[in-house]
């Protein structure tokens, strides 16, 4: 059986992490439905930093004609 379950992409979990923090700073949500809110939260948080350094490491990287990679620097 295929995996049907849709990958989040990196703005809808911004998205979501917008719409936890808008409700916990309400405050008023449970406290038990706060901490698993805020759980939720960081799993997001986490999710986007990793996508994020990955995404950078792509972009500081450069093609260079004979194919390597290279980090990308600027000469003053």
């Amino acid at each position: 059986m295929a995996d049907n379950k849709k990958e989040v992409t990196f703005e809808e979990k911004i998205k979501l992490l917008e719409e936890i923090v808008k409700e916990l700073e309400s405050g008023e949500v449970p406290l038990e439905e706060a901490i698993n809110k805020y759980t939720e939260a960081m799993k997001l948080v986490k999710d986007c930093s990793e996508r994020l350094t990955k995404v950078t490491d792509k972009v500081n990287k450069i093609m260079l004609e004979n194919g390597k990679l290279e980090d990308f620097t600027v000469e003053e």
